[in-house]
């Protein structure tokens, strides 16, 4: 689970400080404030590691990729060539990991169960566009209290220093000739030549793996969703996540259904199929809800639901486009390995306000049960209230929650920490948060004034 994030230099961002993370961590604000920008921030570095060019520090993206970033000028702030995009990450490893020492069988060097890592990305081309690239000027991972990593030894050559500054290990040179260090490997990773000029460099593959295994683990789903099929082709095959616009949600409920795993819910085993059916019902969306081939044997399938026991089955196609837009969420919730991190926007479009409240419930629940880390943007005062409730009634911690409102008033975004106590209750709230609901009454108000009063009003 991902605990720390800090951003600076990316888009819109300037700097954001340092973000605690939590299992439930909600972004909220006026539209174009920043707060995707943090969520791409994220899908830039996932994309970088499935990226197969070791060469290229980060991968923008593409047509096919989750985030498309445009040119390294486009995600900086202010587009300025001369500044360094920088962030730090933490995060909780699934399970303690211990460095060994090389020299000595069984002899444990440090343990931790947190890690952390940073980078600082700036341009060659001193400033031009056309004739530089993106480089690592310094990464470095914090761990046990030390940190490792390479930095640019000057701007004029392309060569890098590996350190340490942990107290108590130093990297040890293996005799022979004093070669250079390339560049890392992408944002993140350490060259070949660090294992072989090193004798005991062999802990930073451990550091590489678990930033690698931070990011296979982490899934998006955008706010723009399929429109629903009369039928859905399945050829056997297992998706790794919904698609950017749950475009694969079929296919994973087919693929559980085929492997057979089983969710917990109390005492009781359902299929992944039984739980999303059971969310969609509890949220009374629909009473009745299965996914069957067309015909037996056949590859093509189509989603049969029913509104309640007093109508008959129809297609998913015939009924509101509510049911669609939330599948994908609610399957995601619960197809997801464990221990993974959720990166969702805008769960609630498309939903009635009551299903909305619903989704937090499901979010919940998910993150109790799975130990799932969920990061929302949303503009939805309907979830958060009932949030705000759970968290009152102590169904959820409010250290579990983590609130964050953003703005962008003279084309910087700056975030204010929404302070959540132990009952639910938000007592900074900002200004117009939702809208203005009061100004909107009043402004209603003197109106009917206005027109009572008028000649050929209603006046009395």
């Amino acid at each position: 689970m991902i605990t720390q994030l800090r951003v600076q230099n990316f888009k819109s961002w300037q700097d954001t400080g340092t973000m605690r993370l939590a299992p439930l961590t909600a972004l909220f604000g006026t539209n174009s404030s920043g707060k995707t920008a943090l969520l791409q921030l994220l899908l830039m570095l996932k994309q970088t590691t499935e990226s197969s060019d070791r060469a290229q520090a980060l991968s923008l993206g593409d047509e096919r990729t989750p985030v498309e970033l445009g040119t390294f000028s486009d995600l900086l702030f202010a587009h300025n060539l001369n500044s360094v995009l920088v962030w730090e990450l933490t995060w909780k490893l699934p399970q303690l990991l211990k460095v060994e020492d090389p020299t000595q069988k069984g002899r444990t060097l440090f343990q931790d169960d947190t890690l952390g890592f940073s980078a600082q990305v700036g341009w060659s081309g001193n400033g031009d566009q056309q004739l530089g690239r993106a480089i690592v000027q310094r990464m470095e991972y914090r761990f046990s209290g030390g940190s490792f990593g390479m930095h640019r030894k000057t701007e004029a050559k392309a060569e890098y220093d590996l350190f340490s500054e942990k107290t108590d290990f130093k990297f040890v040179r293996a005799p022979g000739r004093l070669w250079e260090l390339p560049a890392p490997s992408k944002c993140y990773g350490f060259p070949d030549q660090v294992r072989a000029y090193y004798q005991n460099a062999g802990l930073l593959s451990d550091f590489e793996f678990e930033f690698e295994r931070l990011f296979s683990r982490l899934f998006y789903l955008g706010p723009l969703r399929d429109y629903p099929r009369r039928q859905y082709a399945w050829a056997g095959g297992q998706p790794t996540d919904m698609g950017r616009r749950g475009e694969r949600v079929v296919d994973a409920l087919l693929a559980a259904r085929e492997s057979g795993a089983y969710l917990s819910r109390g005492r009781k085993k359902l299929t992944l199929e039984e739980r999303v059916a059971t969310w969609l019902k509890d949220l009374g969306l629909i009473e009745h809800f299965e996914v069957r081939a067309l015909t037996p044997g056949s590859k093509l399938f189509q989603v049969w639901v029913q509104r309640s026991t007093k109508v008959p089955e129809v297609l998913i196609t015939d009924v509101g486009f509510g049911v669609s837009q939330i599948l994908p969420v609610i399957t995601l919730c619960y197809y997801a390995p464990e221990g993974s991190t959720l990166l969702l926007e805008q769960p609630e479009i498309h939903l009635h306000p009551l299903v909305q409240a619903g989704l937090a419930d499901v979010f919940i629940d998910a993150i109790k049960t799975r130990n799932i880390q969920i990061i929302l943007e949303s503009h939805s005062e309907h979830l958060l209230t009932r949030l705000q409730r759970r968290i009152a009634e102590e169904v959820l911690p409010a250290s579990q929650a983590a609130l964050y409102f953003a703005r962008n008033e003279t084309g910087v975004s700056s975030l204010d920490v929404l302070r959540l106590d132990e009952y639910g209750n938000i007592s900074n709230w900002p200004e117009n948060f939702f809208g203005d609901e009061m100004g909107e009454r009043v402004a209603m108000v003197e109106a009917e004034i206005r027109r009572r009063q008028a000649p050929g009003g209603d006046a009395e």
